[in-house]
């Protein structure tokens, strides 16, 4: 088997064959799974494993491993595909004489890994191009589509079930949020303006005082930082699990951006989610915090927040993003202090409930009457166009209106 192995291009023409067309459709799985595998990459594939050869699994591994791997994050992906694509026993072995580009089922029961979800996607959507080439072509009503899209944007995320939750991640991902910009005190140099007589007298030392050229300077503008506060107790961990995909593209589109998951311990994810790929980040936070699902303490989790993280990420005036449903455990006047405390500590607290879901929710329990006033916006989060609301909010782009205000839901229950 190594003899025949040793080199590809010595042997007949259909094994060739046949390990070529399997790389090229392995290939094609990588590029559905989001890795930049071009023709040219698939053609030094082909050429890597007929120099090397096919001895065993590592040396396939490895070997297309030195062509399509290319940046760090592309090595969770690389390795669910190949560890899906060629899991059966003995497979690589009979490369050279029949290959079936389908993976066997999934033995026992393995926890999900990093990357998984697009690579199954990919092998979803390899398997749905080739039936749909087999069946003849159908007629669709582009109006369903739509029709499907917007039901999508308002449906409760409790609700959804496993193919719209993808969808749904995927969607926040791709969302934006352009802050508005704030003016600093610091100033910058600017072609117009104010004039800098600092920066003026220093460029008049250069000519001896003969000429003096008018320096300007403007007031800098930058945009605030962002400190998500989420819930992770029983009743909000599936919101937060989906807002994660959110903070991640967020986080990964701008540095200044601070998330800590809270249940009845506070726990700060801002690292885990700096990671590229969104599975591994996700994953990392899991692993990370011991209190998922539990009870909820949210004055303690404010608390130890005041007093061991506010000097170092709120500096510069951020927008504090508070996801919780205000269902708090152990209510008493140190909510109320805790919450007002990080309400004058930032430019501007945005709670985020998805109990505003429900028509007929008031402002009657302890732990929202606590918080209401200490909030400049309360907000609903419980879907993909409430989320959409929230960052046409802070763009600027969309004024508040009335029922955001924390000050309508206290009349509303008084």
């Amino acid at each position: 088997m190594a003899d025949q192995a040793g080199g590809i291009a010595g042997g007949n023409g259909a094994s060739a064959g046949r390990i070529t067309e399997n790389i090229v459709h392995f290939a094609r799985t990588l590029r559905r799974a989001g890795m930049p595998v071009g023709p040219a990459s698939v053609v030094d594939a082909v050429r890597a494993v007929e120099l090397a050869g096919i001895r065993n699994r590592d040396d396939l591994y490895w070997t297309l491993h030195a062509v399509f791997v290319r940046k760090r994050e592309h090595r969770i992906v690389f390795d669910e595909a190949f560890r899906i694509y060629w899991k059966s026993r003995g497979l690589v072995e009979k490369l050279l004489s029949i290959l079936s580009p389908v993976a066997p089922p999934r033995g026992e029961a393995e926890k999900p890994k990093a990357g998984q979800t697009r690579v199954a996607q990919a092998f979803q959507a390899t398997r749905d191009r080739q039936s749909t080439q087999e069946r003849e072509e159908l007629e669709i009503d582009a109006r369903l589509t739509v029709s499907g899209r917007e039901l999508l944007q308002r449906k409760d995320f409790a609700q959804m079930n496993a193919e719209e939750i993808r969808a749904a991640k995927s969607a926040l991902q791709r969302m934006a949020m352009p802050l508005e910009k704030v003016r600093l005190r610091r100033f910058v140099a600017a072609p117009r303006g104010r004039i800098d007589p600092r920066r003026t007298l220093r460029a008049s030392l250069r000519t001896g005082g003969d000429m003096i050229d008018l320096r300007h300077k403007r007031a800098d503008m930058r945009r605030p930082p962002i400190v998500a506060l989420c819930d992770i107790s029983g009743s909000m961990s599936q919101y937060t699990r989906i807002l994660l995909h959110f903070l991640h593209a967020l986080t990964e589109e701008r540095r200044n951006v601070h998330t800590f998951l809270f249940g009845t311990r506070l726990t700060n994810v801002t690292r885990q989610l700096r990671m590229k790929d969104p599975d591994e980040a996700l994953i990392a936070c899991t692993d990370g915090v011991e209190d998922w699902s539990g009870g909820t303490r949210i004055a303690t989790a404010l608390a130890e927040f005041n007093r061991k993280w506010s000097r170092r990420v709120m500096s510069g005036g951020p927008i504090v993003l508070l996801v919780t449903d205000g269902l708090e455990r152990d209510t008493d006047e140190d909510l109320a202090r805790e919450i007002d405390r990080l309400h004058r500590s930032c430019r501007r607290l945005v709670w985020l409930n998805p109990l505003l879901r429900f028509d007929g929710f008031q402002a009657r329990a302890k732990g929202v009457r606590a918080m209401l006033p200490h909030v400049d916006e309360f907000r609903s989060v419980h879907s993909l166009d409430k989320v959409e609301d929230l960052c046409r909010a802070l763009s600027g782009s969309a004024r508040p209106d009335g029922s955001v205000d924390p000050r309508h839901w206290l009349k509303a229950a008084g």
